[in-house]
């Protein structure tokens, strides 16, 4: 999607486009002069920085249910074409390194196409998933329950495979997801880890959404968490989006 399709002109319409076509490429930065500032029309540039390289991704705007006027910019990572799948995971690895965990923990469902990712970039043979599904052999004391922004009431827990339990315990994790923005999720996972005898050394997510996450984690957990880029919560004006 071109740059001009996020500040077109049309000022009846609500500024929101299907996603099919977003997340597919990542454009030059220099393709961005002058078009940067808000008020944004249907996608939020953001800049994704991958070794010395700095490029731009096009995020679709979505519209929060019952505030019409509210919006997110949103990222669904098995959605994106393979290329800006690859370039975000090997900025969250290169995030990874100074914190030397002995363990990536992916956190479902769209942290799974990263983990593996930043695993192997950290030089680890493996890692742990962490799943909504219950197996029959699952310890409910091994789990969590938790809610997103995007999921709102869903009444979901999250649980550690039993047999996974030993590669955790006593040893420093890493969580990796594909955003934070309420940290519900997050701070949830992060409490049952060190529960379990974990030290959970941070978190390293494709998109830190808003600021409500830094409230919601504290000032301990906070500045453990590592982003390739934020994106800002948004308002709908006469003009289109802005930050709100």
């Amino acid at each position: 999607m071109a740059p001009s399709d996020a500040t077109g002109s049309d000022d009846t319409s609500p500024w929101i486009l299907p996603t099919t076509s977003f997340w597919q490429r990542l454009e030059p930065l220099a393709d961005w002069d002058g078009r940067w500032a808000p008020p944004w029309r249907h996608g939020v540039p953001v800049r994704v920085r991958v070794g010395a390289q700095t490029q731009v991704l096009l995020l679709p705007i979505r519209a929060l249910p019952g505030a019409g006027d509210r919006a997110v910019a949103s990222l669904i990572a098995n959605q994106a074409s393979l290329a800006v799948a690859d370039a975000l995971t090997r900025a969250m690895g290169e995030l990874a390194h100074g914190l030397a965990p002995d363990v990536v923990i992916g956190l479902p469902t769209l942290g799974l196409v990263f983990a593996p990712g930043v695993a192997r970039a950290l030089g680890h043979a493996r890692w742990v998933p962490l799943g909504y599904s219950r197996k029959f052999w699952y310890d409910d004391a091994l789990s969590t329950p938790v809610e997103s922004i995007t999921t709102p009431g869903a009444g979901k827990r999250l649980y550690l495979d039993p047999n996974q339990w030993p590669l955790v315990k006593g040893r420093r994790v890493l969580l990796v997801d594909d955003a934070v923005s309420s940290a519900q999720t997050l701070r949830q996972v992060w409490n049952l880890l060190e529960a379990l005898g974990a030290d959970v050394v941070g978190a390293v997510v494709a998109m830190c959404q808003g600021d409500r996450w830094r409230t919601a984690l504290g000032p301990e957990r906070a500045p453990k968490v590592h982003g390739v880029f934020d994106s800002p919560l948004l308002q709908r004006g006469i003009d289109g989006w802005r930050p709100l």
